[in-house]
C-alpha cells in the first residue's frame, strides 16, 4: 500500500481498531501522528506511540483525550518540553497526573499546573514555596483558594503580588490590602483589573504615584465621579487622561425628538 493510501486509511473514521494498531507501527511519522491523535484509537495503538522517536507523534498522544493515565504519567517525564506541556491541556489530566506535574523540574509545566482551575488546595499551597517567581505569579493570577490568596499577599516578589491584583477572586479586604501595596506596579494593575470599594478609589485618587492615578483615570472600572475628581489632578497628564476618558465614555446626547410641524390657523388668519 502506498504512503498516501495508508495516510488516508489513518484518517478514515471507519478504519477498524486492528488496522489502527497496525498503522501505529507505520514507517511514516505522518501516519503514526494521525493515529496518535485519534480519540477512538485503541490503547494498544497509543501505548507504543508514547515512546515514538518523533516528537510530533508523542505530542499528539499527549493531547489525545483517549490517552490513559499511565501514558500521561509517562509523557509528563518526556524529554521534549512541548510533549510535557501538552499533557497539562489533556482532559484526562487527573489528580494523579497533576501531582506528578508538581514534582517536575520543568518550571513551565509547574506554571501550567498553577493555572489549572481544578488544582487541589494542597498542591496550590505547595506551589506557594515554588522557587520560580513566574510559577507563583501564575498561581496568584489564577488560584481560587482564599487561603492561598491570603498567603500570596505576603510574597516578597512584586510580580507575584501584581499577578494577585489581576485575580478577580480576591475579596474586598484583600483588594484593600493590594491598594496599600508599596509597589506602583501592583496598585496600577489593581485599578485596571477589578472593581474596588469607593473608599479605596478615593484613597487612590491621592496616590503618591502619578502612574497609579493615570491608570485609575483610564480604567474601565473607574466610576464617573472618581474620574471627574481626577480632572483636577496636579499632574497634567493624569488630568488630561481623565478628561479624554470621560469624552470617550460619555454617550452622545440624544437629539430632541420633534414631531411634524403643525400649522395652526386662528380666527381672522
Amino acid at each position: 500500500m502506498e504512503p498516501d493510501e495508508r495516510l488516508a486509511l489513518a484518517h478514515d473514521p471507519g478504519t477498524p481498531a486492528l488496522t489502527l494498531i497496525e498503522l501505529a507501527a507505520d514507517p511514516s511519522s505522518q501516519v503514526r501522528a494521525v493515529v496518535a491523535g485519534r480519540a477512538d484509537a485503541p490503547a494498544q495503538a497509543l501505548r507504543p506511540l508514547t515512546r515514538d522517536y518523533d516528537r510530533d507523534v508523542r505530542e499528539a498522544v499527549a493531547r489525545n483525550p483517549a490517552t490513559s493515565r499511565g501514558n500521561l504519567l509517562r509523557l509528563v517525564a518526556d524529554a521534549d518540553r512541548w510533549v510535557r506541556w501538552a499533557v497539562a491541556g489533556n482532559p484526562g489530566c487527573d489528580e494523579q497526573v497533576r501531582r506528578a506535574m508538581a514534582t517536575t523540574a520543568d518550571k513551565e509545566l509547574r506554571g501550567l499546573l498553577a493555572e489549572l482551575p481544578e488544582l487541589e488546595p494542597d498542591l496550590a499551597e505547595a506551589l506557594l514555596d515554588d522557587r520560580s517567581p513566574e510559577v507563583r505569579e501564575r498561581l496568584a493570577t489564577h488560584t481560587q483558594h482564599p487561603t492561598v490568596i491570603t498567603a500570596l499577599l505576603a510574597d516578597r516578589t512584586v510580580r507575584v503580588r501584581k499577578g494577585l491584583a489581576l485575580n478577580p477572586r480576591t475579596t474586598a479586604e484583600q483588594r484593600h490590602a493590594l491598594a496599600l501595596d508599596n509597589a506602583v506596579d501592583v496598585r496600577s494593575a489593581l485599578v485596571c483589573a477589578v472593581e474596588l470599594d469607593e473608599a479605596d478609589l478615593w484613597l487612590l485618587t491621592r496616590d503618591r504615584s502619578a502612574e497609579v492615578r493615570r491608570a485609575l483615570a483610564t480604567s474601565a472600572h473607574t466610576p464617573a465621579k472618581i474620574r471627574q475628581a481626577l480632572e483636577d489632578d496636579p499632574d497634567e497628564t493624569v488630568a488630561a487622561e481623565a478628561l479624554r476618558a470621560r469624552a470617550t465614555t460619555t454617550p452622545p446626547a440624544r437629539p430632541t425628538r420633534r414631531g411634524p410641524n403643525r400649522f395652526v390657523t386662528g380666527p381672522g388668519r
